[in-house]
């Protein structure tokens, strides 16, 4: 019996696969407990359908991604910081600096999370940090450390 799985399932697939298993389980278990539907033409179109809206919202989204990552790249942050005669700055440059300055400065929110700094950040000069957006778009941001 054919079936389109509505999520998950453990060794079985993934949610909007068609896949193919013994009617007693898609009967007793998988459509019961409302893991999957029943393969009719009707559902087929739905699915379909469902497949279409995803795609067009996926690219909706990557070109999002792809207008904050050209932002992100037209000029390294400038990020102020305490610091002594030597250069060394007291503390370090953590990822909610980071954010902040990005929100200030380019007019984007980027969780914090979503940032990734080289090691720790503790002397005045220029740095490269990784923010990953998710789906593999991910890109590297430039900013400078700067005594205030």
């Amino acid at each position: 019996m054919e079936i389109i799985l509505i999520q998950d399932v453990d060794n079985l697939g993934g949610a909007n696969e068609v896949v193919k298993v013994r009617n007693g389980y898609a009967r007793n278990f998988l459509i019961p407990r409302k893991f999957a539907v029943e393969a009719s033409p009707s559902n087929l179109k739905q699915l379909e359908e469902k497949r279409k809206q995803i795609e067009k919202k996926e690219k909706k989204m990557l070109s999002a991604i792809n207008e904050v990552i050209a932002k992100l790249k037209e000029g390294a942050l400038k990020i102020g910081a305490k610091s002594g005669t030597s250069g060394k700055i007291f503390g370090s440059v953590t990822s909610l600096q980071l954010s902040r300055a990005i929100r200030e400065q380019k007019g984007y929110e980027i969780d914090r999370k979503k940032i990734s700094l080289p090691d720790e950040v503790k002397e005045l000069g220029a740095y490269k940090a990784t923010i990953d957006f998710g789906n593999g778009h991910s890109t590297e941001l430039e900013f400078e450390v700067v005594a205030e």
